[in-house]
């Protein structure tokens, strides 16, 4: 019987800068589970991506894409997916801007296009991005990442109440079906595998995590986080290379 449930954000926060799990992190993760505590990551990222941080903690449950695509011990829960006509007026419309959208689910992504900004983009994730404008015709599209630096309000008007847009990277846009989040996504974690009521908490830095941190019992935010995450915490502890996940979990009993 878990006693609780603690949520956390990847980069910037479980990860180092480099993308690595640190030790002291994996360990406290070990320590949780031995207190009946359910580690979950809560990432803006797809599953494929990060398998070898899942493979190393030892974490099975996830709520991945912002909230698009859920999955406890393994097994999916929940799937949101973005119909294919949506998808191609989105992809006219960030063509015309001269913009690359990438189109994601839990198992493999493609892209309408490759640019300077493509390329560095899945150097710094150890990923190889390939460039297939038919992708999503013939696979279930969860999210997508609109690659601009400076247009967020262009396409938040443009599809507003079609899709929810999000920055949690320079380099682009998360994008989801509107109304879909962090926060929707573990709710219906909890809900689905009957841990509503348990205590909660989560660990985040940056814009994607605001609606996750502002829905648990105990929101925490790292040192190197966003002001307006800092703002809803109950508890700021250090950075993501300062043992922050650990002095996080501590501060509060769980390790």
């Amino acid at each position: 019987m878990y006693q609780a449930v603690v949520f956390f954000d990847l980069d910037g926060t479980l990860l180092r800068d480099d993308k690595t799990v640190a030790d002291d992190t994996r360990n406290a993760i070990t320590r949780l589970r031995a207190n009946n505590i359910l580690p979950v990551v809560a990432t803006g990222r797809n599953v494929f991506e990060i398998q070898y941080v899942l493979d190393q903690t030892g974490i099975n449950s996830i709520v991945s894409a912002n909230g698009s695509y859920v999955q406890y011990e393994g097994q999916k829960l929940h799937a949101e997916t973005i119909p294919v006509p949506l998808i191609e007026r989105f992809d006219s419309f960030a063509r015309a801007q001269g913009d690359v959208v990438g189109w994601y689910n839990n198992t493999g992504f493609a892209l309408s296009g490759a640019n300077a900004a493509t390329r560095e983009n899945y150097q710094l994730l150890h990923l190889t991005a390939d460039v297939d404008p038919h992708w999503y015709q013939h696979n279930p599209v969860n999210f997508m990442f609109t690659f601009n630096f400076d247009k967020a309000k262009l396409y938040q008007r443009h599809f507003a109440g079609q899709l929810s847009l999000v920055r949690n990277n320079p380099r682009g846009l998360d994008t989801m079906l509107t109304g879909v989040s962090k926060r929707t996504g573990i709710a219906h974690f909890l809900n689905q595998t009957g841990l509503a009521g348990l205590p909660t908490y989560a660990f985040g830095d940056e814009l994607n995590d605001l609606e996750m941190l502002s829905m648990v019992d105990h929101p925490v935010a790292m040192g190197n986080g966003n002001d307006q995450d800092k703002a809803l915490a109950e508890y700021v502890t250090t950075t993501n290379m300062n043992h922050g996940i650990f002095r996080g979990l501590r501060h509060f009993g769980l390790v």
